[in-house]
């Protein structure tokens, strides 16, 4: 029986070594990382490599993530006012493997947090940010799947994760509605 743990995990292996997009901060030549041979790099050019390598290259400086990889700020408040103005029948798509950048994003923060009182205000924003839109979207994922079964154009904004919580959900709620509706043999 697959958990939510063992789900997450999945995503989170898949994501760690899925393509990502860096720009090189300086030149650098070939570099052998746990038997994989990346580079060389060249200042400025963009480069794809899996987001492990992208994050060991980031932590030695030698490159950095592109803009429109990174989940920052700015990007969260556009999402979270974005789930709070859409009716419940809604769900807006989010950036790819938006869950897994989330846990590592608000890890950094965390991390950052323990350094100095500045990144401890801005960790709280953010935490109370991404709480307010999961949990927009799982009134929506609750709604969803207490309703008939959706269709796939209805549930193709739905990220890995919530498809997972979506179909358990579901499955849970019509026993339910079943057994619960069932007054001598009678189903509706």
């Amino acid at each position: 029986m697959k958990t939510v743990s063992s789900i997450i995990g999945n995503i989170d292996f898949i994501f760690e070594h899925s393509p990502i997009k860096i720009v090189a901060n300086r030149n650098c030549p070939e570099i052998e990382l746990a038997g994989l041979v990346v580079g060389p790099f060249e200042e400025g050019n963009e480069y794809e490599v899996q987001f492990w390598i992208a994050q060991e290259l980031e932590k030695t400086g030698i490159a950095r993530f592109r803009e429109e990889e990174v989940l920052d700020a700015p990007k969260l408040y556009k999402i979270q006012w974005t789930e709070r103005v859409q009716t419940a029948g809604q769900i807006s798509k989010l950036p790819e493997n938006f869950y897994s950048k989330l846990r590592r994003h608000l890890t950094e923060l965390k991390n950052d947090a323990a350094q100095t009182p500045e990144k401890l205000r801005e960790y709280e924003k953010i935490k109370h940010l991404t709480r307010d839109t999961v949990n927009s979207r799982l009134k929506k994922i609750v709604s969803l799947a207490s309703a008939p079964a959706q269709t796939e154009q209805l549930l193709k904004n739905l990220t890995p994760e919530e498809r997972f919580l979506y179909g358990k959900l579901y499955k849970l709620i019509s026993e339910w509605r079943i057994k619960v509706l069932d007054y001598g043999g009678d189903k509706e």
